[in-house]
């Protein structure tokens, strides 16, 4: 077994997580590219949020870094480590926890984390003081000896990710966690990650809300088709977009697609319609609202409603991608039926 020293975990400031050109290729029936040359860096103690659609690759990317597939080509480090032939060392640096609980529901809170911890070769002492503390931490003490099956989304979730901390990774990959969960708990789940960070937790968080990523990520890469199509800070970002965007709601959607051609040359972006609404982003936002209504007053379309208000991560992603974050093209797990792979198939 590999020994893990305090050089190990990384210093601030410190890239922790690296990826060069990654590809990833599911083949089969058909030929599915899930990865198509993404990079990556992850400072130590920050957290980078992976943006993108469902069937845009972040799993892909997440498996890939913690050893669970290889690569086709391209190079990843993990604290300076190589995924591929140093997989034994990453495994003892990493913490996952995915969109789907890894726990196993036939036994209480207490009995899953003391197994990940004997399965993790820790020894049974520790293992024990370790659990306790995590289901205090987690907010799962009063439940610790209930079975997984009493469990709620929410709590489940939170074992999950406690589960990914018996072994205290100083890198933790969480794959979309917090989907399905109501808001309440979503919230629960984000003081708990920040919480992590401000220990000195290095996290890769993979999201389709762009609120988390908003509220989490000191640093934001956006993937689509396997590729990267943007970096930089939440702030970054949405700066690149203007100042203010303009929501402007008409009487129907084919309102909306006339307004859209007069409006065209308000902005250097063309606006993007949504059902009997269009959205604006511009620098001098009262000013172009002005000459927004006089225009469509002056051609007859009635507006029923309009808006400023400061950009978001979904409106970055919008004018990326084409289409929100939420409208998922595929799932990777569908890319992968299309590529005619089976669960557990072809992995590598």
């Amino acid at each position: 077994m590999a020994i893990l020293h305090d050089s190990d975990i990384g210093r601030p400031g410190d890239i922790a997580v690296s990826a060069r050109d990654l590809v990833k290729v599911f083949r089969g029936k058909r030929e599915v590219r899930a990865l198509d040359g993404v990079s990556l860096d992850v400072r130590a103690g920050t957290v980078l949020g992976l943006l993108g659609p469902n069937g845009a690759g972040k799993t892909t990317a997440v498996r890939i870094l913690s050893t669970i597939i290889e690569p086709d080509s391209g190079v990843a480090e993990v604290l300076g480590r190589n995924v591929v032939r140093e997989a034994d060392v990453v495994r003892r640096l990493i913490g996952l926890a995915g969109q789907y609980a890894t726990v196993d529901e036939n036994l209480t809170g207490r009995e899953n984390l003391r197994m990940v911890g004997r399965l993790s070769h820790i020894p049974k002492k520790t293992t024990s003081s370790r659990t306790d503390s995590l289901l205090e931490q987690f907010g799962l003490a009063d439940a610790a000896n209930r079975t997984l099956k009493t469990y709620s989304g929410g709590m489940r979730r939170r074992l999950d990710l406690a589960a990914a901390l018996v072994g205290r990774p100083p890198i933790l990959f969480l794959d979309e966690p917090t989907t399905g969960l109501d808001p309440q708990s979503r919230q629960g789940l984000w003081h708990v990650i920040e919480e992590l960070v401000r220990q000195g937790t290095t996290v890769l968080l993979t999201t389709q809300y762009l609120e988390e990523a908003d509220r989490l990520a000191d640093r934001v890469v956006v993937i689509d088709h396997g590729r990267v199509i943007a970096e930089g800070t939440p702030a970054e970002l949405k700066a690149d977009l203007g100042t203010t965007v303009i929501s402007v709601t008409l009487t129907s959607p084919e309102s909306a697609l006339a307004a859209s051609g007069l409006l065209h040359g308000v902005t250097d972006k063309a606006p993007t319609i949504d059902g009997d609404a269009l959205e604006l982003t511009v620098e001098d936002g009262p000013k172009v609202a002005a000459e927004v209504l006089r225009t469509l007053d002056q051609r007859d379309i009635p507006v029923t409603g309009l808006t400023l208000r400061e950009p978001s991560l979904d409106d970055v992603f919008l004018s990326l991608t084409g289409h929100r974050a939420e409208q998922a093209e595929r799932t990777e797990e569908e890319s992968r039926e299309l590529a005619g792979i089976t669960p557990g198939g072809n992995g590598k």
